[in-house]
């Protein structure tokens, strides 16, 4: 079943390219903001929820591209929708001299609200973590 793109656009609180770029394109960064833990081995990026000892969800992604400075894009490896991606990107803007992330995500029709709120909460988590 083919799914819907949404994407998400949110203005950051910084003008510091570095720091965003660790943010959406690291394990490290992503740890902070997107799961509670994210290893990548090569290509492949695996992301956990929860407590590994306790219940948790854990999910694995290929990445099919990166523009450094720009855009990391990730593909599920459970994914089904071969035109399915998961898509951060940070643009600048020349009005506020901040930066802006977009996110772009896929869901199936049925699933579209339960993506915005679950980006709402990673985006929370990003600004509790890192004040952006």
């Amino acid at each position: 079943m083919k799914k819907q793109k949404i994407i998400i656009e949110h203005e950051l609180r910084s003008n510091s390219q570095p720091i965003i770029w660790q943010l959406i394109s690291t394990p490290e960064g992503l740890a902070r903001w997107i799961a509670d833990d994210v290893q990548q081995n090569g290509d492949t990026i695996k992301f956990t929820w929860g407590e590994v000892w306790k219940h948790h969800e854990t999910r694995e992604a290929a990445i099919i591209e990166i523009e450094r400075n720009h855009r990391f894009r990730i593909r599920w490896a459970d994914e089904t929708d071969e035109e399915a991606y998961m898509e951060l990107r940070m643009e600048h803007s020349n009005i506020t001299n901040d930066y802006i992330l977009s996110i772009t995500d896929f869901a199936l029709e049925e699933d579209v609200d339960t993506l915005y709120d679950l980006w709402d909460d990673n985006l929370k988590r990003l600004r509790h973590s890192s004040g952006l």
